[in-house]
């Protein structure tokens, strides 16, 4: 794909965007040189013609040909270039050596698969010129989300779109949160493997995504034939503390994508409700709650120390009486912001740490990649997902 056939009056090949049924400054296609009417927008591989693809708030696109070069701010769609074989055409994301180690752990555990995103423009907070000197192909981000900073206006995020490429993600949806007033009319909110479906649409990956779904399915109806009654299922919470002075408490089953690996497997909020996603919490609401199990977020960073996150539990006076700290039931997370593969894995990991009964046991975890868990105790088909991500269908 070349670069270098801008247009002369600033103009590019790749944006025809509607936001909001508003053309966003131009009439353009988004992809690479080579033209063709509009074909079917289904998704399906093959073809030169161009075709369309459309998610909330961004409104339809039409692609000229499959993005290659992919713009990311936060990591749902960083994990879903990544598993749509795009993961070498990243420019930017959010923290990107941060999050190479720790995708890394997981990544770890399937065969023939490689990750590497360090050293790329780190853009939780984009700089418009810097986003000119990438010139990727797409911007898989949100421009509601983007248009929160106080760097960023409507017009930047329209000069973009047809400038560079259009934007092409959704990332409010992550806990339902409110768009500001320009972008409120129609927002949508997409479940992650609904939207996933959406941006493989957009890079014609379609074959990709529904080998992927299919695993996705059979893992969730899985845990379905598994899940004990609700009067059976244990009490639990989520926290994250880099430093145990300052406990950060999430919730397991509020709407949006955060929750895509603990919502289907139904665990008792131990705060019932009382504790607002995201509050900080002492050891003296913890042992209130008194959960049966605690989900460490962050416990597979690279570096973290689990062990030693158990032991300040359970060398204060306090948190040492939390029945999940007394029957050893601290298990680590990943990332909320997970995109499919990663959530494949936080299902199977959760659904042992919540029902070791039912699903199997989890071995205890205190450093290194994902543990190597026997083959007649997964819970998903490592080789089916690597094969779907190196385009082995």
């Amino acid at each position: 794909m070349r670069r270098s056939d801008e247009a002369v009056d600033g103009h590019t090949r790749r944006a025809f965007a509607k936001y909001g049924g508003t053309v966003a400054l131009g009439g353009l296609l988004a992809g690479c040189a080579g033209g063709g009417a509009e074909s079917d927008p289904s998704g399906s591989d093959g073809g030169d013609e161009s075709y369309a693809a459309s998610i909330s708030p961004t409104g339809e696109v039409t692609f000229e040909s499959p993005p290659e070069t992919v713009f990311t701010r936060l990591t749902h769609h960083a994990g879903m270039a990544f598993a749509l074989g795009r993961s070498d055409g990243l420019t930017a994301m959010h923290a990107p050596d941060y999050y190479d180690g720790l995708w890394n752990q997981f990544v770890e555990r399937l065969p023939g698969v490689s990750l590497d995103w360090s050293g790329l423009y780190s853009s939780w907070q984009p700089d418009k010129g810097k986003l000119y000197e990438l010139d990727s192909d797409v911007h898989l981000a949100d421009p509601a989300w983007i248009t929160r900073q106080d760097a960023w206006s409507r017009e930047d995020v329209d000069e973009i779109a047809e400038r560079v490429s259009p934007w092409f993600g959704n990332s409010l949806s992550d806990r339902h949160q409110e768009p500001t007033g320009e972008w409120a009319d129609g927002y949508q909110y997409y479940g992650l493997w609904e939207q996933f479906e959406i941006v493989a649409e957009a890079f014609r990956e379609r074959e990709r995504y529904e080998a992927l779904a299919a695993v996705r399915e059979e893992l969730l109806a899985t845990i379905d034939d598994g899940l004990p009654p609700e009067s059976e299922r244990p009490t639990a919470i989520m926290v994250a503390a880099a430093d145990i002075e300052q406990i950060y408490a999430y919730t397991l089953s509020n709407p949006g994508f955060l929750t895509s690996h603990t919502r289907p497997l139904g665990p008792r909020d131990a705060f019932g409700g009382s504790v607002e996603s995201g509050t900080v919490v002492d050891f003296e609401t913890i042992l209130e709650a008194d959960p049966d199990v605690i989900l460490y977020l962050g416990g597979f960073e690279p570096g973290t120390d689990m062990a030693g996150r158990r032991a300040a539990f359970e060398e204060d006076p306090v948190g040492s009486e939390v029945t999940a700290v007394k029957n050893d039931r601290i298990h680590p997370q990943g990332a909320r912001y997970q995109g499919p593969i990663l959530n494949l894995f936080q299902l199977e990991m959760t659904a042992k740490q919540l029902y070791p009964d039912a699903f199997g046991a989890w071995p205890r975890y205190e450093e290194g990649p994902y543990p190597e868990i026997p083959e007649d105790e997964r819970l998903f088909d490592r080789q089916r997902v690597a094969d779907a991500i190196n385009g082995e269908l």
